[in-house]
């Protein structure tokens, strides 16, 4: 049985008034009552977390949901706000970002007669996910390495770079994707890799993204991919400075620089989220590891009316060949 502090009640009230970021929508009779603490960067950042509340807007138009999030603070905040929910009313509580596995799994057990779902959730040797925890994870690698293919069937250079936020494994998975896509398609170019740092930052630091970006345009690369947060957004100001060509990440970022955006990899949080709280609802919530990848139309790239003049039909066909390949297990995508 759960023990309950009145103290710590008060306590997690008085983070959440700190905080000044808990955003509640109107109360109102719901199917299910879902809370959501965002990653680094938070809401805005035209990326991860965007595509993140994408999934919980559409679960409440067409599920009839009731939501409340929490943005990002310092790190103690993860777990404070993942509590804060716990001891709410809430039925299905979500952590946006790999840095919540420790928090969320640790309240998980704390709170079994709730279910939590974690993206990015990083899975430890020996851990036990417990029942009422989904795991949900994405081939990144997938998506990259169709984008790679794309870059290295493009570029007149035959330089190609790419932007990492926070150096770690999961990023990693975006590199080595995007590296084997443009070997693949190009096994003359070269590509120049550069990681914004090593902490949480490194998300969402666009001046730092612009100073790498700008490093790898002047030594002669001209399409960069990036897969760091908000970070990318200082990608996208060199790609503009530069006149040339840059590549988006997690959701269709071709708005934040109209005609220099070739393509983005979309990661589609916004339906892992949305179909966590379809399942739920339906009472086939499942614990877990959860994987999403091109077959699972978790991960692709963005061909659409705002960059198909920018994507020629035989190099678009070429990338749907490695694309069918793929989901028929013909091609293995390295993750690292």
């Amino acid at each position: 049985m759960r023990k309950t502090f009145p103290i710590g009640l008060v306590l997690l009230l008085t983070i959440a008034l700190i905080l000044g970021c808990a955003r509640k929508e109107e109360e109102v009779e719901a199917t299910l009552r879902v809370g959501l603490v965002f990653d680094v960067g938070g809401r805005g950042d035209k990326s991860f977390n965007d595509s993140a509340y994408r999934g919980l807007e559409k679960a409440k138009e067409d599920l009839g949901i009731y939501y409340e999030y929490i943005e990002p603070g310092e790190g103690s905040d993860r777990e404070s706000g993942l509590r804060m929910l716990a001891y709410q009313n809430f039925d299905l509580i979500f952590g946006i970002g790999f840095m919540f596995s420790d928090d969320i799994t640790h309240i998980a057990r704390e709170f079994p007669e709730k279910k939590f779902a974690c993206v990015d959730y990083t899975v430890q040797p020996g851990r036990e996910i417990p029942s009422n925890l989904a795991a949900l994870k994405f081939r990144e690698e997938e998506g990259s390495y169709l984008v790679g293919a794309l870059a290295g069937l493009l570029t007149k250079t035959n330089k190609l770079g790419f932007v990492g936020g926070m150096d770690i494994p999961l990023i990693h998975r975006f590199e080595s994707g995007y590296k084997a896509g443009v070997r693949r398609a190009n096994p003359k170019a070269t590509i120049l890799v550069g990681y914004a740092g090593v902490t949480g930052e490194a998300f969402k630091n666009p001046a730092k993204g612009k100073e790498i970006a700008l490093s790898q345009y002047g030594q002669g690369v001209d399409i960069v991919y990036h897969a760091s947060g908000s970070t990318g957004l200082g990608v996208f100001e060199a790609a503009r400075e530069k006149k040339v060509l840059a590549i988006g990440v997690d959701s269709d970022q071709y708005h934040e620089a109209p005609g220099y955006i070739l393509t983005s990899m979309v990661k589609r949080v916004n339906n892992s989220v949305y179909n966590t709280i379809k399942d739920t609802i339906a009472g086939q919530f499942k614990g877990g590891v959860h994987i999403f990848g091109l077959k699972e139309d978790g991960v692709g790239y963005v061909y659409d009316e705002n960059n198909r003049d920018l994507i020629p039909d035989e190099v678009r066909k070429k990338v749907e060949e490695l694309k069918a390949q793929i989901i028929a297990g013909e091609i293995e995508v390295p993750r690292e």
